[in-house]
């Protein structure tokens, strides 16, 4: 695999038909994969840090792209058990996916959590909210709708802007390859895992994305495994 250059093939989750069963089963197995990765603590920190600065409580969180929940519900679990109030919203462009969020959420007695159908590239950023982030969506897309989207993200936040994407290295092929087999059975995921890192951006190319999105004195880090997070912060 020449991962020098981006590689984008559409992955199995995306496409059309998919059955109810296969769709869970593949969500099941992302939430192992997004569990076993550490997704969520990615993010507390900058959370943590938003908290300390502002006044506002709740502080309001968008999670574009959520998917299953995984993400936006271990935040919620956390911020239960440390006293941090906070009001999530996820949003997807999957009926199923946000079903399934939902179902999860209310079974960990989460209350403050909602999570909504929404496809951002055909709406308007009219709400605003204290921290807009995504978690593994930015490789799903090509560089204009990847410009599009931190457009969108910036327009919406009143604070703070995070990405955490897959870094599209050899390690990072393999440790998704390994992984997805090890961590699910769900066939979908065997396949996606290493499409996606096929179609990451490298973090030069997420930061000229930036740019392009203007988006000024942006922080990118990197995190295990093969992940890197970039933050923007509005002055």
């Amino acid at each position: 695999m020449n991962l020098q250059i981006r590689q984008r093939e559409p992955e199995l989750m995306d496409q059309p038909g998919l059955s109810d069963a296969e769709h869970g089963s593949a969500l099941t197995g992302l939430s192992r994969v997004n569990w076993f990765s550490r997704s969520s603590s990615i993010f507390w920190g900058p959370l943590s840090k938003l908290a300390q600065t502002i006044d506002q409580r709740p502080v309001k969180i968008l999670d574009i792209a959520s998917g299953g929940g995984d993400v936006s519900i271990d935040l919620a679990m956390r911020a239960r058990q440390t006293g941090l109030d906070i009001e999530i919203s996820g949003c997807d462009i999957s009926e199923y996916a946000v079903k399934h969020a939902t179902e999860r959420a209310q079974q960990k007695g989460l209350e403050k959590i909602h999570f909504f159908q929404s496809d951002i590239f055909q709406e308007p950023a009219e709400r605003k909210y204290d921290l807009v982030m995504c978690s593994l969506f930015l490789h799903h897309l090509d560089e204009p709708q990847a410009v599009q989207l931190m457009q969108w993200m910036s327009e919406s936040t009143r604070h703070l802007l995070l990405i955490n994407d897959l870094r599209r290295t050899r390690l990072g092929y393999w440790l998704a390859w390994c992984g997805c087999r090890l961590l699910t059975r769900s066939p979908i995921v065997h396949t996606d895992g290493p499409v996606s890192v096929a179609a990451a951006f490298s973090i030069d190319e997420t930061e000229q994305l930036a740019r392009q999105a203007g988006l000024n004195q942006i922080q990118v880090s990197r995190h295990w495994p093969q992940r890197f997070l970039l933050e923007w912060s509005r002055v």
